[in-house]
């Protein structure tokens, strides 16, 4: 594959929600401790058919040149060979055990 044709993967934890999106870069940002997301990729589909989670994240990053993603938040990068629907589910945790890095938790709370 030449470096145009690369495609990847990015699950990340935003919220309490786990986000999974396509892009064709992603780069160590010069911000410590970020990534950095450029050229999002979503899926072209009818207009008839509507997938609401793909549907929200193209609405949340519609005009968005780049993205600053913390290094803290990914949970996994792929690269792919094509893009699949991007999509946000809910991240549920009933553990009391967090795996590192965890989320941080703000003072106060535990």
């Amino acid at each position: 594959m030449s470096d145009k044709e690369h495609i990847y993967r990015l699950v990340f934890l935003n919220r309490d929600e786990v986000y999974e999106i396509y892009a064709r870069q992603i780069f160590q940002s010069d911000l410590f401790g970020f990534l950095e997301v450029e050229a999002f990729i979503f899926g072209e589909r009818s207009s008839l058919v509507i997938d609401p989670g793909e549907d929200k994240l193209k609405q949340e990053f519609a005009g968005v040149k780049r993205s600053y993603i913390p290094y803290n938040s990914i949970v996994r990068i792929d690269e792919v060979e094509r893009e699949g629907v991007a999509k946000v589910s809910e991240w549920k945790s009933e553990s009391k055990v967090a795996h590192f890095p965890g989320r941080p938790v703000p003072p106060g709370q535990s």
